[in-house]
């Protein structure tokens, strides 16, 4: 069968070129003209994602061919794009840049693998006929890359902007679909690599709509559309067995919390997904502002920044001590990078020491430049609550802070790292009882056995706890 979906590539030559805020300016833009945009983030990238989720009004599904498969990308682009109008995804780093020479998992191998149009931006500080080298290099590097337009960024001046567009649309045959000027009061601050996340910006629905502003003022919204309206229909034929496990919700299902608030708020869509399709209730919790664990029958700590709020997730000593005596009881609890450092000992920030929960008996450092970035390869080594002995892990890591100590006792390691730096460069994965945390984020559609094994850990826990025989 082929199917007609709208679709539209944000790529640009480098990491900081603008492609956020400019997608975000489309999408808002789109959404005020009535559109029904389906927003996507090619990368495993949370706080892009997270902002083009409030400018789209809708999920964000970050799209990634090293965390899955390639036929489960386009399984999952394919059944959320049907849910829209149009969609629009943007790229990261640059439009080539993969993990190896070959750009492998690129923003173009995602184009290509979706057969979509690409619109590159140009970062057009300090340059004119050359910006048009750079746009024509890449439409030669790979041919089978659909690049259909071009938007300058960053342009000083209305001669440079006139040089820009008759140097690139004269040698590269691309139209030039908008040129955006340097911008000294564009309301999105950066963090680390990226911007700051909404949960922690003060002013989000004044941030989206200056980009929306911009966008409406300075790009051809109507071109961009008629380029993904043009999109090539897509004629697939795909197996989504995976995808079509849906248990019921009921009265007996088992609970599983997910600490989610400003500290902790980096979460794929699916990972959640894949709990409620597993038949568990997710409930969100927060570390901040409970002053206990709520009754649950199992736990997702995710990534964020705990170290932007180590003062008061310390001072709420109630909620961790009542989450340190679930994790004794046996509660099980998965976490990721900042909800492992949130189980452990303490989290040393300068001249002062925040205690943490205490479940694990490692303690953390900040750093200023990155500790571990990149993709991860994770092999079982170990019985764990959630994964069998043998089984490899993809997954990806972004911190700052380091592990100062790891102590004694009864923890250990479950993982043996092949990529990437985990907790001391050889392991990760510590575990006590029913507690497994790691550095790297899993996609569950990479993984898909995570979400089934943390339902089936939360619904034999309840069943204990109810005195019920446990069933198979």
């Amino acid at each position: 069968m082929s199917w007609t979906l709208p679709r539209l590539v944000m790529a640009a030559l480098r990491g900081g070129a603008g492609k956020t805020t400019l997608s975000l300016g489309v999408a808002a833009a789109w959404r005020k003209q009535g559109r029904n945009v389906v927003p996507f983030k090619k990368g495993p990238d949370y706080i892009d994602a997270a902002w083009l989720s409030l400018a789209a009004g809708r999920p964000c599904h970050n799209l990634d061919t090293f965390l899955q498969e390639r036929d489960r990308v386009r399984v999952s682009f394919f059944q959320n794009a049907l849910e829209g109008e149009i969609s629009l995804i943007e790229g990261n780093r640059g439009l080539y840049d993969g993990v190896d020479a070959e750009g492998s998992h690129s923003t173009a191998e995602l184009a290509k693998l979706l057969q979509s149009p690409v619109v590159l931006i140009l970062d057009c500080d300090k340059v004119t006929r050359t910006a048009a080298a750079m746009a024509f290099g890449c439409q030669q590097l790979d041919p089978k890359v659909d690049l259909r337009g071009v938007i300058l960024n960053r342009v000083a001046r209305s001669r440079q902007e006139s040089i820009l567009r008759q140097a690139v649309e004269s040698a590269c045959g691309l139209p030039v679909l908008g040129a955006v000027p340097r911008l000294e009061d564009y309301p999105f601050p950066e963090r680390h690599l990226g911007l700051t996340p909404p949960q922690e910006h003060q002013r989000v629905r004044e941030a989206l709509t200056r980009a929306q502003e911009v966008a409406e003022r300075f790009l051809d919204l109507k071109g961009l559309e008629k380029i993904a309206r043009k999109a090539p229909t897509l004629d697939w034929s795909l197996k989504i067995e995976e995808n079509s496990l849906n248990l019921p919700i009921s009265s007996e299902a088992p609970v599983i919390g997910v600490i989610k608030d400003s500290a902790f708020q980096f979460y794929y869509p699916e990972n959640l997904e894949a709990l409620s399709k597993q038949g568990a209730k997710v409930n969100e919790i927060s570390a901040v502002r409970e002053t206990k664990l709520p009754d649950v029958d199992g736990l997702y700590i995710g990534g964020g920044f705990p170290e932007t709020h180590a003062e008061v997730l310390a001072e709420n000593n109630s909620f961790r001590q009542s989450l340190r005596e679930a994790a004794r009881r046996g509660l099980p609890i998965y976490a990721e990078c900042g909800g492992l450092m949130y189980l452990g000992e303490s989290l040393n920030m300068g001249e002062k020491t925040y205690p943490m929960a205490g479940v694990l008996p490692i303690g953390f450092g900040m750093e200023k430049r990155p500790q571990g970035h990149g993709y991860t390869l994770l092999e079982v080594e170990e019985e764990n609550p959630f994964f069998p002995v043998g089984r490899e892990i993809r997954g990806h890591e972004f911190h700052y802070s380091r592990v100062l100590y790891v102590r004694g006792g009864d923890a250990y390691f479950a993982f043996r790292v092949k990529r990437g730096e985990g907790i001391d460069r050889k392991r990760d994965g510590l575990c006590f009882k029913e507690t497994l945390a790691t550095y790297s984020h899993l996609h569950a559609l990479g993984c898909p056995e995570w979400a089934s094994a943390l339902a089936e850990k939360a619904r034999r826990y309840r069943s204990i706890r109810a005195g019920t025989p446990v069933t198979v």
